[in-house]
Protein backbone atom coordinates (compact mmCIF):
# COMPACT_ATOMS: atom_id res chain seq x y z
CA UNK A 1 0.00 0.00 0.00
CA UNK A 2 2.75 2.38 0.56
CA UNK A 3 3.87 2.69 -2.67
CA UNK A 4 0.49 2.51 -4.92
CA UNK A 5 0.59 6.75 -4.45
CA UNK A 6 2.62 6.38 -8.12
CA UNK A 7 -0.33 5.79 -9.58
CA UNK A 8 -1.48 9.34 -9.39
CA UNK A 9 -0.02 12.91 -9.15
CA UNK A 10 1.66 13.44 -6.04
CA UNK A 11 -1.06 15.08 -3.26
CA UNK A 12 -3.91 14.10 -5.19
CA UNK A 13 -7.48 13.66 -3.27
CA UNK A 14 -8.04 10.12 -5.80
CA UNK A 15 -7.21 7.69 -3.11
CA UNK A 16 -9.33 9.28 -0.25
CA UNK A 17 -12.78 9.50 -2.76
CA UNK A 18 -12.34 6.03 -3.62
CA UNK A 19 -12.06 5.28 -0.11
CA UNK A 20 -14.91 7.20 0.93
CA UNK A 21 -17.29 5.87 -2.30
CA UNK A 22 -16.23 2.62 -0.64
CA UNK A 23 -17.29 3.21 2.84
CA UNK A 24 -20.27 4.76 1.91
CA UNK A 25 -21.68 2.16 -0.65
CA UNK A 26 -23.97 0.41 2.25
CA UNK A 27 -25.96 3.72 2.18
CA UNK A 28 -26.95 2.76 -0.88
CA UNK A 29 -28.04 -0.86 0.18
CA UNK A 30 -29.71 0.82 3.69
CA UNK A 31 -31.46 3.42 0.99
CA UNK A 32 -32.63 0.54 -1.36
CA UNK A 33 -33.87 -1.39 1.79
CA UNK A 34 -35.49 1.46 3.08
CA UNK A 35 -36.45 2.46 -0.46
CA UNK A 36 -37.85 -1.23 -0.91
CA UNK A 37 -40.98 -0.41 1.29
CA UNK A 38 -42.82 2.22 -1.43
CA UNK A 39 -43.49 -0.08 -4.59
CA UNK A 40 -43.82 -3.47 -2.39
CA UNK A 41 -45.86 -2.37 0.17
CA UNK A 42 -48.60 -1.85 -2.77
CA UNK A 43 -47.59 -5.17 -3.89
CA UNK A 44 -48.13 -6.75 -0.32
CA UNK A 45 -51.27 -5.13 0.24
CA UNK A 46 -52.96 -6.16 -3.26
CA UNK A 47 -54.66 -9.60 -3.83
CA UNK A 48 -51.42 -10.67 -5.91
CA UNK A 49 -49.17 -10.38 -2.56
CA UNK A 50 -46.91 -13.12 -2.76
CA UNK A 51 -47.46 -13.65 0.80
CA UNK A 52 -50.46 -15.40 -0.19
CA UNK A 53 -52.84 -12.66 1.41
CA UNK A 54 -52.95 -9.26 1.61
CA UNK A 55 -50.90 -7.75 4.25
CA UNK A 56 -52.55 -5.27 7.06
CA UNK A 57 -52.23 -2.04 7.64
CA UNK A 58 -50.69 -3.28 10.78
CA UNK A 59 -48.39 -5.54 9.87
CA UNK A 60 -47.03 -3.20 6.91
CA UNK A 61 -46.80 -0.22 9.95
CA UNK A 62 -44.26 -2.59 12.27
CA UNK A 63 -42.50 -3.72 9.36
CA UNK A 64 -41.23 0.14 8.65
CA UNK A 65 -41.04 1.08 12.11
CA UNK A 66 -39.24 -2.21 13.76
CA UNK A 67 -36.26 -0.73 11.64
CA UNK A 68 -35.97 2.54 13.54
CA UNK A 69 -36.36 0.44 17.14
CA UNK A 70 -33.99 -1.64 16.31
CA UNK A 71 -31.64 1.13 15.31
CA UNK A 72 -31.47 2.29 18.85
CA UNK A 73 -29.55 -0.31 20.75
CA UNK A 74 -28.08 -0.87 17.26
CA UNK A 75 -26.41 2.11 17.32
CA UNK A 76 -24.36 1.70 20.68
CA UNK A 77 -23.41 -1.60 19.53
CA UNK A 78 -21.65 -0.61 16.60
CA UNK A 79 -19.96 2.44 17.88
CA UNK A 80 -18.79 0.39 20.87
CA UNK A 81 -17.56 -2.71 17.85
CA UNK A 82 -16.18 0.39 16.03
CA UNK A 83 -13.73 1.29 18.51
CA UNK A 84 -12.80 -2.47 19.38
CA UNK A 85 -12.48 -4.36 16.50
CA UNK A 86 -11.85 -1.50 13.84
CA UNK A 87 -14.17 0.59 11.50
CA UNK A 88 -13.41 -1.77 8.84
CA UNK A 89 -14.25 -4.78 9.94
CA UNK A 90 -17.94 -3.62 11.96
CA UNK A 91 -19.04 -2.18 8.84
CA UNK A 92 -18.49 -5.47 6.82
CA UNK A 93 -20.50 -6.77 9.87
CA UNK A 94 -23.01 -3.97 8.73
CA UNK A 95 -23.13 -4.95 5.30
CA UNK A 96 -23.69 -8.60 6.25
CA UNK A 97 -26.87 -7.82 7.90
CA UNK A 98 -28.42 -6.23 4.35
CA UNK A 99 -27.08 -9.76 2.94
CA UNK A 100 -28.92 -11.63 5.56
CA UNK A 101 -32.02 -9.12 5.15
CA UNK A 102 -32.68 -9.75 1.58
CA UNK A 103 -31.70 -13.89 1.80
CA UNK A 104 -34.45 -13.97 4.32
CA UNK A 105 -36.72 -12.40 2.26
CA UNK A 106 -35.70 -14.46 -0.77
CA UNK A 107 -35.94 -17.70 1.70
CA UNK A 108 -39.55 -16.83 2.79
CA UNK A 109 -42.56 -14.28 2.17
CA UNK A 110 -44.45 -14.75 6.13
CA UNK A 111 -44.91 -11.94 7.80
CA UNK A 112 -42.27 -13.16 10.36
CA UNK A 113 -39.84 -13.33 8.15
CA UNK A 114 -39.81 -10.06 6.59
CA UNK A 115 -40.20 -8.68 9.91
CA UNK A 116 -36.98 -10.25 11.08
CA UNK A 117 -35.65 -9.00 8.07
CA UNK A 118 -36.38 -5.09 8.48
CA UNK A 119 -34.88 -5.91 12.13
CA UNK A 120 -31.58 -6.95 10.18
CA UNK A 121 -31.90 -3.21 8.45
CA UNK A 122 -32.05 -1.39 11.65
CA UNK A 123 -29.10 -3.35 12.97
CA UNK A 124 -27.52 -1.79 9.21
CA UNK A 125 -29.06 1.03 9.82
CA UNK A 126 -27.08 1.68 13.30
CA UNK A 127 -24.12 0.83 11.60
CA UNK A 128 -24.46 2.71 8.80
CA UNK A 129 -24.91 6.39 10.30
CA UNK A 130 -22.81 6.04 13.00
CA UNK A 131 -19.91 4.10 11.27
CA UNK A 132 -19.81 5.78 7.36
CA UNK A 133 -19.69 9.81 8.46
CA UNK A 134 -17.39 9.05 11.45
CA UNK A 135 -15.35 6.65 8.90
CA UNK A 136 -15.23 9.37 6.27
CA UNK A 137 -14.31 11.90 8.29
CA UNK A 138 -10.95 10.17 9.40
CA UNK A 139 -9.66 9.28 6.34
CA UNK A 140 -10.59 13.29 4.63
CA UNK A 141 -8.14 16.36 4.63
CA UNK A 142 -9.53 18.75 5.95
CA UNK A 143 -10.54 20.95 2.58
CA UNK A 144 -12.86 17.76 1.06
CA UNK A 145 -13.88 16.56 4.75
CA UNK A 146 -17.16 18.26 3.80
CA UNK A 147 -17.38 16.85 0.18
CA UNK A 148 -16.60 13.24 1.40
CA UNK A 149 -18.49 13.62 4.38
CA UNK A 150 -22.02 14.72 2.33
CA UNK A 151 -21.90 11.48 0.62
CA UNK A 152 -23.48 9.97 3.43
CA UNK A 153 -26.84 11.24 2.23
CA UNK A 154 -26.43 11.29 -1.77
CA UNK A 155 -26.00 7.74 -1.13
CA UNK A 156 -28.71 6.93 1.01
CA UNK A 157 -31.37 9.27 -1.14
CA UNK A 158 -29.49 7.36 -4.51
CA UNK A 159 -30.49 3.71 -3.17
CA UNK A 160 -33.82 5.05 -2.59
CA UNK A 161 -34.59 6.41 -5.81
CA UNK A 162 -33.34 3.27 -7.21
CA UNK A 163 -35.56 0.93 -5.15
CA UNK A 164 -38.26 3.23 -6.18
CA UNK A 165 -37.90 3.31 -10.32
CA UNK A 166 -36.54 -0.90 -10.09
CA UNK A 167 -39.65 -1.44 -7.50
CA UNK A 168 -42.13 -0.46 -10.02
CA UNK A 169 -40.87 -1.81 -13.20
CA UNK A 170 -39.46 -5.47 -12.13
CA UNK A 171 -41.15 -8.55 -10.46
CA UNK A 172 -40.49 -8.98 -6.28
CA UNK A 173 -37.59 -12.00 -6.45
CA UNK A 174 -35.77 -9.65 -9.06
CA UNK A 175 -35.97 -6.64 -6.74
CA UNK A 176 -34.44 -8.85 -4.09
CA UNK A 177 -31.97 -10.59 -6.03
CA UNK A 178 -30.73 -7.06 -7.35
CA UNK A 179 -30.77 -5.71 -3.93
CA UNK A 180 -28.63 -8.41 -2.56
CA UNK A 181 -25.64 -7.66 -4.97
CA UNK A 182 -25.54 -4.47 -3.79
CA UNK A 183 -24.08 -5.17 -0.18
CA UNK A 184 -22.29 -8.61 -1.09
CA UNK A 185 -20.48 -6.21 -3.68
CA UNK A 186 -19.16 -4.32 -0.62
CA UNK A 187 -17.95 -7.42 1.38
CA UNK A 188 -15.77 -8.17 -1.38
CA UNK A 189 -14.77 -4.59 -2.61
CA UNK A 190 -14.18 -3.39 1.00
CA UNK A 191 -11.69 -6.19 1.83
CA UNK A 192 -8.92 -4.31 -0.04
CA UNK A 193 -9.40 -0.63 1.39
CA UNK A 194 -7.33 0.71 4.68
CA UNK A 195 -8.38 0.86 8.44
CA UNK A 196 -9.26 4.50 9.72
CA UNK A 197 -5.82 6.00 10.64
CA UNK A 198 -7.29 7.48 13.94
CA UNK A 199 -7.83 4.24 14.88
CA UNK A 200 -4.56 2.55 14.01
CA UNK A 201 -3.12 5.18 16.05
CA UNK A 202 -5.28 4.70 19.41
CA UNK A 203 -4.55 1.12 19.14
CA UNK A 204 -0.15 1.38 18.86
CA UNK A 205 -0.30 0.68 14.99
CA UNK A 206 2.07 3.77 14.29
CA UNK A 207 3.54 2.42 11.61
CA UNK A 208 0.56 0.72 9.37
CA UNK A 209 -0.90 4.32 10.41
CA UNK A 210 1.74 6.12 8.64
CA UNK A 211 1.35 3.83 5.60
CA UNK A 212 -2.66 4.25 5.17
CA UNK A 213 -2.30 8.34 5.79
CA UNK A 214 0.69 8.26 2.88
CA UNK A 215 -1.80 5.88 0.88
CA UNK A 216 -5.17 8.28 1.38
CA UNK A 217 -2.98 11.27 0.47
CA UNK A 218 -0.90 10.27 -2.24
CA UNK A 219 2.68 11.22 -0.92
CA UNK A 220 5.77 9.12 0.36
CA UNK A 221 5.59 8.16 4.22
CA UNK A 222 8.93 10.72 4.89
CA UNK A 223 6.67 13.59 3.62
CA UNK A 224 6.24 16.40 5.82
CA UNK A 225 2.61 16.76 5.29
CA UNK A 226 2.38 13.05 6.23
CA UNK A 227 4.48 13.88 9.73
CA UNK A 228 1.68 16.50 10.26
CA UNK A 229 -1.53 14.64 10.42
CA UNK A 230 -0.09 11.94 12.05
CA UNK A 231 1.19 14.13 14.73
CA UNK A 232 -2.00 16.18 14.96
CA UNK A 233 -4.09 12.37 15.19
CA UNK A 234 -1.04 11.91 18.20
CA UNK A 235 -2.06 14.72 20.00
CA UNK A 236 -5.61 14.41 19.50
CA UNK A 237 -5.11 10.61 21.24
CA UNK A 238 -2.94 12.08 24.04
CA UNK A 239 -5.20 14.56 24.92
CA UNK A 240 -8.31 12.44 25.13
CA UNK A 241 -6.37 9.58 27.68
CA UNK A 242 -6.38 12.33 30.21
CA UNK A 243 -10.25 12.23 30.44
CA UNK A 244 -12.51 9.72 31.60
CA UNK A 245 -12.48 6.34 30.36
CA UNK A 246 -16.51 6.29 30.43
CA UNK A 247 -17.02 8.81 26.68
CA UNK A 248 -20.23 9.97 27.20
CA UNK A 249 -19.32 10.92 31.34
CA UNK A 250 -16.20 12.57 30.31
CA UNK A 251 -18.49 14.35 27.62
CA UNK A 252 -21.30 15.61 30.11
CA UNK A 253 -18.80 16.25 32.81
CA UNK A 254 -16.71 18.40 30.41
CA UNK A 255 -18.41 22.20 29.94
CA UNK A 256 -16.91 23.01 27.02
CA UNK A 257 -17.72 19.16 24.99
CA UNK A 258 -21.05 19.12 26.48
CA UNK A 259 -22.36 22.34 24.83
CA UNK A 260 -21.00 20.56 21.53
CA UNK A 261 -23.16 17.40 22.41
CA UNK A 262 -26.47 19.36 23.43
CA UNK A 263 -25.31 21.24 19.78
CA UNK A 264 -25.08 17.54 18.33
CA UNK A 265 -28.45 16.28 20.10
CA UNK A 266 -30.42 19.34 19.00
CA UNK A 267 -29.59 19.45 15.01
CA UNK A 268 -29.69 15.56 15.04
CA UNK A 269 -33.48 16.05 16.58
CA UNK A 270 -34.22 18.69 14.37
CA UNK A 271 -33.09 16.81 11.14
CA UNK A 272 -35.43 14.00 12.32
CA UNK A 273 -38.64 16.08 13.64
CA UNK A 274 -38.55 18.32 10.07
CA UNK A 275 -41.33 16.76 8.64
CA UNK A 276 -39.60 14.64 6.18
CA UNK A 277 -40.12 11.25 7.77
CA UNK A 278 -43.92 11.65 7.30
CA UNK A 279 -43.88 13.25 4.08
CA UNK A 280 -41.96 10.55 2.56
CA UNK A 281 -44.27 8.02 4.16
CA UNK A 282 -48.08 9.91 3.57
CA UNK A 283 -47.25 11.80 0.38
CA UNK A 284 -49.52 9.81 -1.63
CA UNK A 285 -52.61 10.82 0.44
CA UNK A 286 -51.54 14.50 0.14
CA UNK A 287 -50.99 14.39 -3.56
CA UNK A 288 -54.34 12.24 -3.80
CA UNK A 289 -56.14 15.05 -2.05
CA UNK A 290 -54.29 17.68 -4.10
CA UNK A 291 -54.85 16.07 -7.61
CA UNK A 292 -59.10 15.57 -6.68
CA UNK A 293 -61.03 18.02 -9.72
CA UNK A 294 -57.68 18.46 -11.29
CA UNK A 295 -55.45 16.83 -14.17
CA UNK A 296 -53.18 16.23 -12.52
CA UNK A 297 -52.63 12.41 -11.52
CA UNK A 298 -49.82 10.37 -10.24
CA UNK A 299 -49.85 7.05 -9.34
CA UNK A 300 -47.64 6.48 -6.00
CA UNK A 301 -45.06 5.29 -7.35
CA UNK A 302 -44.76 7.89 -9.72
CA UNK A 303 -44.68 10.35 -6.45
CA UNK A 304 -42.33 8.29 -4.44
CA UNK A 305 -39.81 8.53 -8.06
CA UNK A 306 -40.60 12.34 -8.19
CA UNK A 307 -39.70 12.75 -4.26
CA UNK A 308 -37.23 10.24 -4.59
CA UNK A 309 -35.52 12.13 -7.65
CA UNK A 310 -36.00 15.72 -5.22
CA UNK A 311 -33.77 13.72 -2.15
CA UNK A 312 -31.33 12.73 -4.87
CA UNK A 313 -30.83 16.37 -6.71
CA UNK A 314 -30.72 18.05 -2.87
CA UNK A 315 -28.11 15.76 -1.73
CA UNK A 316 -26.13 16.49 -4.77
CA UNK A 317 -26.10 20.56 -4.37
CA UNK A 318 -25.16 19.64 -0.64
CA UNK A 319 -21.84 18.04 -1.65
CA UNK A 320 -20.57 20.92 -4.22
CA UNK A 321 -22.05 23.20 -1.49
CA UNK A 322 -21.12 22.02 1.73
CA UNK A 323 -17.47 23.43 1.44
CA UNK A 324 -17.98 26.67 -0.45
CA UNK A 325 -21.33 28.01 2.05
CA UNK A 326 -20.11 26.73 5.18
CA UNK A 327 -21.87 23.86 7.46
CA UNK A 328 -23.46 27.25 9.06
CA UNK A 329 -24.68 29.09 6.81
CA UNK A 330 -26.33 25.74 4.50
CA UNK A 331 -27.93 24.32 7.98
CA UNK A 332 -29.64 27.69 8.27
CA UNK A 333 -31.31 28.35 5.04
CA UNK A 334 -32.06 24.56 4.65
CA UNK A 335 -34.00 24.87 8.05
CA UNK A 336 -35.79 28.04 7.70
CA UNK A 337 -36.78 27.55 4.22
CA UNK A 338 -38.07 23.90 4.83
CA UNK A 339 -40.49 25.61 7.80
CA UNK A 340 -41.77 28.25 5.89
CA UNK A 341 -42.57 25.19 3.44
CA UNK A 342 -44.01 23.11 6.20
CA UNK A 343 -46.45 26.08 7.51
CA UNK A 344 -47.38 26.72 3.48
CA UNK A 345 -48.51 23.27 3.38
CA UNK A 346 -50.44 23.31 6.83
CA UNK A 347 -51.99 26.73 5.85
CA UNK A 348 -53.00 24.93 2.47
CA UNK A 349 -54.79 22.34 4.62
CA UNK A 350 -56.60 25.11 6.92
CA UNK A 351 -57.87 26.95 3.73
CA UNK A 352 -59.16 23.38 2.16
CA UNK A 353 -61.12 22.93 5.27
CA UNK A 354 -62.91 26.70 5.20
CA UNK A 355 -64.21 25.34 1.76
CA UNK A 356 -61.54 28.02 -0.13
CA UNK A 357 -59.88 26.28 -3.27
CA UNK A 358 -55.85 27.02 -3.03
CA UNK A 359 -54.18 25.91 -6.13
CA UNK A 360 -53.79 22.43 -6.13
CA UNK A 361 -49.77 22.44 -6.98
CA UNK A 362 -49.19 24.09 -3.82
CA UNK A 363 -48.60 20.75 -1.89
CA UNK A 364 -46.55 18.93 -3.95
CA UNK A 365 -44.52 21.84 -4.60
CA UNK A 366 -44.19 22.02 -0.58
CA UNK A 367 -43.46 18.64 -0.79
CA UNK A 368 -40.80 18.67 -2.78
CA UNK A 369 -39.34 21.80 -1.34
CA UNK A 370 -39.52 20.05 2.11
CA UNK A 371 -37.53 16.93 0.72
CA UNK A 372 -35.09 19.11 -1.06
CA UNK A 373 -33.75 20.74 2.06
CA UNK A 374 -33.86 17.97 4.06
CA UNK A 375 -31.33 16.29 1.39
CA UNK A 376 -29.17 19.34 1.04
CA UNK A 377 -28.61 20.59 4.35
CA UNK A 378 -31.07 19.05 7.32
CA UNK A 379 -29.36 15.49 6.81
CA UNK A 380 -25.67 15.46 5.41
CA UNK A 381 -24.81 19.34 7.25
CA UNK A 382 -26.06 17.72 10.54
CA UNK A 383 -23.87 14.36 10.43
CA UNK A 384 -20.79 16.20 8.89
CA UNK A 385 -21.09 19.41 12.00
CA UNK A 386 -21.30 16.17 14.69
CA UNK A 387 -18.74 14.28 13.06
CA UNK A 388 -16.38 17.36 13.25
CA UNK A 389 -17.24 18.82 16.71
CA UNK A 390 -15.82 15.65 18.47
CA UNK A 391 -12.06 13.76 18.48
CA UNK A 392 -11.75 9.96 18.14
CA UNK A 393 -12.32 8.74 21.28
CA UNK A 394 -15.45 10.37 21.74
CA UNK A 395 -16.72 10.62 18.17
CA UNK A 396 -18.47 6.90 17.73
CA UNK A 397 -20.42 7.78 21.62
CA UNK A 398 -21.82 10.77 20.41
CA UNK A 399 -22.57 10.13 17.04
CA UNK A 400 -24.53 6.39 18.37
CA UNK A 401 -26.57 8.11 21.13
CA UNK A 402 -27.40 10.83 18.94
CA UNK A 403 -28.94 8.78 16.38
CA UNK A 404 -30.26 6.41 18.52
CA UNK A 405 -32.14 9.80 19.66
CA UNK A 406 -33.54 10.20 16.52
CA UNK A 407 -34.14 6.47 15.55
CA UNK A 408 -36.71 6.70 18.20
CA UNK A 409 -38.08 9.81 17.21
CA UNK A 410 -38.52 8.29 13.39
CA UNK A 411 -40.21 5.50 15.25
CA UNK A 412 -42.47 7.35 17.13
CA UNK A 413 -43.55 9.17 14.12
CA UNK A 414 -43.75 6.15 11.70
CA UNK A 415 -46.27 4.87 14.53
CA UNK A 416 -48.63 7.67 15.72
CA UNK A 417 -48.16 10.58 12.78
CA UNK A 418 -51.07 8.85 10.78
CA UNK A 419 -53.71 8.34 13.62
CA UNK A 420 -53.05 11.83 15.41
CA UNK A 421 -53.18 13.47 11.99
CA UNK A 422 -56.54 12.29 11.63
CA UNK A 423 -57.36 13.00 15.18
CA UNK A 424 -56.10 17.18 15.33
CA UNK A 425 -56.06 17.55 12.29
CA UNK A 426 -52.63 17.23 9.64
CA UNK A 427 -52.41 21.35 9.42
CA UNK A 428 -51.82 21.14 13.39
CA UNK A 429 -48.81 18.20 12.79
CA UNK A 430 -47.33 20.55 9.66
CA UNK A 431 -47.29 23.53 11.43
CA UNK A 432 -45.59 21.94 14.40
CA UNK A 433 -42.71 20.80 11.89
CA UNK A 434 -42.96 24.03 10.78
CA UNK A 435 -42.26 25.84 13.46
CA UNK A 436 -39.35 23.79 14.52
CA UNK A 437 -37.64 24.14 11.84
CA UNK A 438 -37.69 27.74 12.03
CA UNK A 439 -36.85 27.47 15.81
CA UNK A 440 -33.99 25.21 14.52
CA UNK A 441 -32.91 27.86 12.20
CA UNK A 442 -32.66 30.45 15.03
CA UNK A 443 -30.50 28.00 17.15
CA UNK A 444 -28.23 27.28 14.31
CA UNK A 445 -27.44 31.29 14.53
CA UNK A 446 -27.12 31.62 17.68
CA UNK A 447 -25.51 28.63 19.07
CA UNK A 448 -23.81 26.53 16.38
CA UNK A 449 -20.11 27.01 15.17
CA UNK A 450 -19.04 27.06 12.04
CA UNK A 451 -17.02 24.34 11.61
CA UNK A 452 -15.42 24.05 8.02
CA UNK A 453 -11.86 23.36 8.08
CA UNK A 454 -11.18 23.40 11.66
CA UNK A 455 -9.80 20.86 14.12
CA UNK A 456 -11.46 20.37 17.22
CA UNK A 457 -9.47 22.50 19.52
CA UNK A 458 -10.55 25.60 17.28
CA UNK A 459 -13.95 24.89 17.19
CA UNK A 460 -13.89 24.30 20.95
CA UNK A 461 -12.17 27.04 21.42
CA UNK A 462 -15.43 28.87 19.78
CA UNK A 463 -17.92 27.59 22.01
CA UNK A 464 -15.77 28.24 25.29
CA UNK A 465 -17.11 31.57 27.59
CA UNK A 466 -14.95 34.90 27.26
CA UNK A 467 -14.30 33.62 31.43
CA UNK A 468 -13.12 30.23 30.49
CA UNK A 469 -10.70 31.94 27.82
CA UNK A 470 -9.30 34.80 30.35
CA UNK A 471 -8.95 31.71 32.35
CA UNK A 472 -7.07 29.78 30.13
CA UNK A 473 -4.66 32.93 29.58
CA UNK A 474 -4.18 33.28 33.25
CA UNK A 475 -3.07 29.60 33.79
CA UNK A 476 -0.61 30.21 30.94
CA UNK A 477 0.92 33.06 32.39
CA UNK A 478 1.21 31.12 35.10
CA UNK A 479 2.69 28.30 33.74
CA UNK A 480 5.34 30.52 32.10
CA UNK A 481 6.27 32.19 35.35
Amino acid sequence: MAKYYFLFNKGSTINQVICAILINLPMIAYGASIGWMSPMTLLLQSDASPAGRPLTDAEISWMAAVSYLVCVPSNFIMAFLADRIGRKYTLLITSSMLVGCWIVKLSSVSISALIVARVLVGINMGGCFVLCPTYTKEISQDSIRGFLGSMVILFHTSGNLFTYIIGDILSYNTVIWICLAIPTLHLVLFMMMPESPSYLITHGNAEEAARVVAWLRCRDEEDIEVKNELQKIRIEYEKDKQGSKFALKAVLCNNVMRRAYIIAMFVSLAREVCGAIPVLTFAGDIFYMASKGTSLVLTPNQQAMMLGAVQVAGSTLASSLVEKAGRKMLLFVTSFVSGLSMCCLASWFVARAYDVNPPAWIPIVTLCVCIFCDAAGLQPVSMVVIGEMFSFKYRGTVMASTMATAAFADFLQMLIFKPLATAIGAHVAFYFFGVVCILASLYVIIRVPETKKKSVNEIYDELKTKKEKLMEIELKKTEVY
